[in-house]
């Protein structure tokens, strides 16, 4: 695996992904002491609470702007959407309703919506069509499990999600996507793959990209590491080339470890 060479023009990019956690009423509060912990970094930051704490959550980080020019120094994503702009589907949030709340990003295929909504390689690439057609930026999570890691075929199950995620956009749409490297067996479980283990299968990834979009996009899109990302390893994490950033779990609940995780 080659290192890429131009990891110091990606911007580094961390999320928070909420999960079923904080209650509307708690997000204002949160958010307004993220704001403050945060203000001067100079890196990407996007919270993704559950549906009914979005309205909270964007209008806290819409004050975190450092001036009325600016869109806010913490972005705010969504955890899920359903590929149609509109009708007869109980339950589900579609895409304008995102950006109608001023939403920028979206994370689609988590593993945890692979497992236990049904979600397919199929309908995350919907998905991805959907919300790039609607303007939000999608976090698209690829992974493996334990099984196919101790098969040996990770980065054969890497290549195919990738591969299939991505399947029919174009070399601009690819640029703006943001990639979320999470090994199944280490979401929630303490276990965190070692740097190079992430950093390889995140070349990995990368190779796929540069082998259909050329390595000019490979280059400038943005990967992240998600599996149990905390502040005690995300210095090591992020500093390897491949590394743009973490998708993070438990750890972006608590201000002060999300804080040391965006300084690092």
């Amino acid at each position: 695996m080659h290192a890429s060479m131009t990891n110091n023009t990606r911007k580094k990019i961390v999320a928070g992904n909420w999960k079923m956690n904080v209650l509307p009423s708690q997000v204002t509060e949160f958010v307004t002491e993220l704001r403050n912990r945060i203000s001067g970094t100079d890196v990407d930051v996007v919270i993704c609470p559950p549906f009914v704490c979005l309205p909270a959550a964007v209008a806290a980080a819409q004050n975190s702007g450092l001036s009325t020019q600016d869109s806010g120094l913490i972005k705010v994503g969504a955890q899920n959407m359903h590929w149609e702009g509109t009708g007869a589907f109980t339950g589900e949030v579609s895409p304008n309703m995102l950006t109608d709340l001023k939403i920028e990003y979206v994370i689609i295929g988590h593993s945890e919506r692979r497992q236990y909504f049904s979600e397919t390689d199929e309908t995350v690439n919907k998905k991805i069509h959907t919300a790039l057609m609607y303007g939000l930026k999608p976090i698209v999570c690829v992974g493996e499990t334990l099984e196919q890691r101790e098969q040996g075929i990770t980065y054969e199950m890497l290549r195919m999600q990738t591969r299939l995620a991505l399947q029919g956009l174009e070399d601009e749409q690819v640029r703006s996507i943001i990639l979320a490297y999470e090994p199944i067996w280490a979401i929630g479980t303490g276990k965190t793959a070692t740097p190079e283990d992430a950093n390889n299968a995140i070349a990995a990834i990368r190779g796929v990209v540069g082998e259909v979009y050329g390595q000019d996009v490979a280059q400038q899109i943005r990967i992240q590491y998600g599996g149990s990302v905390n502040a005690g390893n995300a210095k090591e994490l992020f500093g390897m080339p491949d590394i743009d950033g973490g998708l993070v779990g438990g750890a972006s609940l608590k201000a002060d470890e999300f804080e040391k995780i965006v300084r690092y």
